[in-house]
């Protein structure tokens, strides 16, 4: 009876959710809500359309509910559970229940880092997103983020590699992955992680929804880190909440020439922390989290900056003349020496070894040694 309930104030709360976290008390005692009449409700604050979806219930909607949930490792997580997220619960928003999708449901409180950034980062940052979550996660921190293309991606790829894995909180109903294209990277997730949503199945993704989303990645985690985000990025909306929470923010610098580094060096300015190595936050959070040295981390896939290509020494020279920012062909050809033709042959290989990134307008930069 107790789920039923809540299943009807669930799907009635689309837009009265405030109100009824207030009727609801500390004891969410959500039968006795069901109980309240027409008038108590509106004199509490109640919408007037919440009302009605209280007192008439969507039945087609919640037996569709219903049959989401009798499918494997599908959960249906409220507020007077146990299994709710404590960190979540301490907001002054929390939603009303979770929606949840994985195998693992114990990651709801696990230590959690929200990695966030551009949907439209460079090359290097999506190596280095993914290069720091998989480290982070094989030191004891669960990957949080959002399943938006891009960086937020690259930090789920990063998570699923290491031994804390990740949960992807979405702007949609599980049932209705959004972006259609990250399908893959959901399932594949929901297989060792978890997917977590506060709308009800068959709810489509709506701009609305995301800053609400936002908030719940900030509220599971300890931290935030952003790696790559322009001046007005969602990114930053998370970051804010996370600072507004109490909770620890975390920035990566990156090239004043780049329009992608100035949400991070804004977050900078503002007091969040400057990382230029995974371990910065590690030190930050090791205190609160008590995190160990690693949970049996895997062999590193990357590329190590003693590559016998960069121990020659025309590849060396050729990188100490690069910046970190965009620079011409005609600007390295001058610094090095080298014809255009001979440094378009040397970048192509730097690049497929992961020391330089080809930019748009025929500009190249190097990228940061390839370490966690």
């Amino acid at each position: 009876m107790s789920r039923d309930a809540w299943l009807a104030v669930v799907h009635a709360s689309y837009t009265g959710a405030s109100g009824i976290r207030s009727l609801l008390g500390s004891d969410y005692r959500v039968t006795e809500l069901l109980e309240l009449s027409k008038k108590d409700l509106i004199a509490a604050g109640l919408e007037t359309t919440t009302v009605e979806r209280l007192r008439y219930p969507d039945e087609s909607r919640i037996d569709a509910s219903r049959e989401w949930l009798q499918q494997s490792n599908h959960f249906f997580v409220t507020l007077d559970d146990a299994d709710y997220p404590p960190l979540l619960k301490a907001i002054a928003d929390p939603p009303l229940a979770l929606w949840i999708e994985g195998s693992n449901l114990e990651l709801l409180h696990a230590p959690q880092l929200a990695m966030v950034g551009s949907r439209n980062p460079t090359q290097g940052g999506v190596e280095t997103a993914q290069r720091f979550a998989r480290y982070l996660s094989d030191h004891g921190l669960t990957i949080t983020s959002g399943l938006a293309t891009g960086i937020d991606s690259a930090c789920h790829r990063g998570g699923l590699l290491g031994a804390a894995g990740t949960i992807a909180v979405l702007g949609s109903s599980l049932d209705q992955v959004y972006p259609a294209g990250n399908r893959d990277l959901a399932s594949q997730i929901a297989a060792t992680g978890l997917l977590v949503s506060e709308y009800p199945p068959a709810t489509a993704a709506r701009s609305i929804h995301f800053p609400q989303r936002n908030r719940i990645i900030a509220a599971l985690s300890t931290g935030t880190f952003v790696v790559e985000a322009a001046r007005r990025s969602g990114s930053l909306i998370t970051a804010r909440l996370a600072a507004d929470y109490g909770r620890e923010v975390f920035a990566m610098p990156g090239s004043i020439h780049s329009p992608l580094a100035r949400g991070c060096h804004r977050l900078i300015k503002d007091g969040a922390k400057l990382v230029e190595d995974a371990s910065d936050i590690l030190v930050e959070l090791a205190a609160i989290l008590q995190l160990g040295t690693a949970r049996e981390p895997r062999p590193a896939t990357s590329v190590d900056s003693g590559s016998a290509l960069t121990e020659q020494p025309d590849y060396s020279e050729l990188l100490r003349a690069m910046d970190f920012g965009p620079c011409s062909l005609q600007d390295i050809s001058a610094r090095t020496g080298l014809t255009t033709a001979e440094l378009s042959s040397m970048l192509l290989l730097l690049e497929l070894e992961g020391f330089v990134e080809a930019l748009p307008g025929g500009l190249y930069s190097r990228l940061p040694k390839r370490t966690a």
